[in-house]
């Protein structure tokens, strides 16, 4: 009993360590996407857009996670596999749909996000992440 123990506490470990990683990356596409630094703009401006987005782009990254390993493999290898690659899957896919709605859109959705005041574009451009984020999660189950 105290080996299952763990071993389910080193593949907690484990799957954290690998779900923070996506999770910045996930902060690295914003910071690509947005003009200017992501970190000067959320935590010295207070940046309601930037953080919605960034918000909807961390938890959507984390639900990904949370499904890869919930219907995770027997094996403890191909489960932290799918987790990885679900989890970059899903950052490439928030990434392109970012672009294609910038492009659907007037402006350039990522001057949008920097505005200081609030925008509906923000709000939109976060459910477009989270979405993103719900089909790979159905993709995964």
């Amino acid at each position: 009993m105290l080996q299952d123990l763990l071993e389910g506490a080193g593949r907690s470990i484990v799957f954290g360590l690998v779900g923070i990683g996506l999770m910045a990356l996930g902060y690295v596409l914003i910071d690509i996407l947005t003009p200017g630094r992501l970190r000067d703009l959320i935590w010295a401006d207070r940046n309601p857009n930037a953080s919605l987005l960034l918000a909807a782009n961390q938890l959507g990254i984390a639900l990904i996670v949370f499904t890869a390993i919930f219907t995770s493999y027997d094996s403890f290898g191909r489960g932290l596999a799918s987790t990885v690659i679900f989890g970059l899957i899903g950052i490439v896919i928030m990434g392109l749909a970012f672009l294609v709605l910038d492009w659907m859109t007037p402006g350039k959705l990522g001057e949008v996000i920097c505005t200081p005041e609030r925008h509906g574009g923000a709000m939109v451009s976060a459910a477009t992440h989270f979405g993103a984020a719900l089909i790979i999660c159905a993709c995964i189950s």
